[in-house]
């Protein structure tokens, strides 16, 4: 069962780690361009509006290298892209091989709890990873540019994406226990996905909460102070979503 999960996942999950990697590597030496940049951004004088201040803001926060990485890599490329492939690791390869025909995974002599258990347990690991690689690449490369990142904000970081992120891979795992194509699950998280981050946008004036600023450890970067209570909470709606689809699964009937 662990040897077929991740033959099922193992080429989103490599695709996904070297994308990550190819941009953190990017973003690491991005850096001294912008850095070429900052003098003519700063001398800019943005109307007061709301872009005006999120374009002051985000001027602000690139003024040094650690505010750069965590703007244009961890806020930005890293959490939607992370967002994408646990969507589509989490997308698919249950109920679709029943509706194949290819009943050999359900029809193991182990429960279906444990089958979408042991799924979910390599992909988590997946996704782990996918946070902790290029995070950890990051203070690797600095001293390259002359720059140093502290390895706590990336492991930091890094363990924010993924737990606070979990949720997302669980709500995809639960849709593909419904649906029993690849792309519907995967659409339809995508939709729920893009509309928190719209409402999360909205609501940006009343602080860093919400998911994606967990995800981002956007208190940590501004406060020095990690979200538990938004870790908490995301890993509370994963382990239901999980629960969830397991039931789900073992109603189905084939």
């Amino acid at each position: 069962m662990w040897q077929k999960a991740w033959l099922e996942t193992r080429w989103r999950f490599l695709i996904g780690l070297a994308v990550l990697v190819m941009l953190a590597c990017g973003g690491v030496f991005e850096y001294p361009a912008t850095a070429r940049l900052l003098p003519a951004a700063r001398s800019m004088q943005p109307d007061g509006g709301l872009v005006g201040r999120a374009i002051r803001d985000a001027i602000a926060i690139q003024s040094d290298y650690r505010g750069f990485i965590w703007w244009q890599w961890v806020r930005q490329n890293f959490t939607q892209l992370w967002s994408l492939f646990a969507i589509l690791l989490g997308s698919g390869g249950l109920i679709g091989q029943g509706a194949s025909g290819a009943l050999f995974t359900l029809s193991m002599p182990v429960s279906r709890t444990k089958v979408i258990g042991v799924r979910a347990a390599v992909c988590f690991a997946e996704l782990l990873i996918l946070a902790l690689v290029p995070s950890m690449l990051i203070p690797v490369l600095s001293p390259a540019i002359g720059e140093s990142y502290p390895f706590r904000a990336a492991v930091v970081h890094a363990l924010c994406m993924s737990v606070g992120g979990a949720c997302i891979f669980s709500f995809a795992l639960l849709m593909s226990t419904t649906f029993t194509d690849l792309w519907r699950p995967a659409l339809v998280t995508c939709a729920i996905v893009i509309g928190l981050a719209l409402v999360e946008t909205a609501l940006r004036q009343s602080g860093p909460y919400g998911l994606f600023a967990v995800m981002s450890g956007e208190r940590y970067f501004r406060e020095a102070a990690v979200p538990w209570a938004g870790l908490l909470i995301s890993f509370g709606v994963a382990a239901s979503l999980l629960y969830g689809a397991a039931g789900n699964l073992s109603q189905q009937d084939f």
